[in-house]
């Protein structure tokens, strides 16, 4: 009944209740912080060109070109509690296909003591903005917003768009060559 692996079982089941009672304070201690911040997006450059994409056997759609302004500052988001932000630029629009896209242009991972404001002027995505169709061309309504993951030591894991969002315009011509 004492022995050495019972006594040593005792220490570490109190040692994990503890440990799940701290846990969990450190989730409410932070779980009321609002999340919200304001982001400005900018498209000086926006260009739609038809190109084959090659993962679907050379199936012709529309591939959208823009440059990226952005400015936030996401640095009143970190706590004790927060271990990292994960942070991405999605476009969303509808096409006569299909009635909700979107696509997920650029992203960042900004880890604690970094800095977390955003400040790119005339920044590429990374990533392509393929349409699965002949959607982009003379879209009026494709929205760009900022979004972003609040990834915690402990506690919820948030998705957040920040406010502000940007409406771009798609060209109604085709660009020819490389964008």
């Amino acid at each position: 009944m004492n022995t050495f692996l019972s006594r040593l079982n005792s220490l570490f089941a109190m040692t994990m209740t503890v440990l799940a009672g701290l846990t969990f304070c450190c989730f409410l201690s932070t779980v009321h912080h609002t999340h919200h911040s304001i982001a400005k997006l900018d498209t000086p450059s926006v260009l739609v060109r038809q190109a084959p994409d090659y993962m679907i056997g050379h199936e012709i759609n529309d591939l959208g070109h823009m440059t990226l302004n952005i400015d936030a500052d996401l640095n009143h988001l970190f706590n004790w509690n927060v271990k990292q932000l994960f942070v991405y630029i999605t476009a969303h629009y509808k096409t006569e296909k299909n009635a909700f896209n979107q696509v997920v242009l650029w992203d960042k991972i900004i880890r604690r003591g970094e800095s977390a404001r955003l400040q790119y002027s005339r920044v590429n995505p990374k990533y392509y903005f393929w349409d699965d169709g002949f959607g982009l061309r003379g879209n009026p309504n494709v929205t760009l917003a900022l979004q972003y993951n609040v990834i915690p030591n402990s506690g919820r894991l948030l998705n957040i768009y920040a406010e502000g969002r940007h409406v771009v315009s798609m060209p109604e011509n085709y660009i020819k060559g490389r964008a």
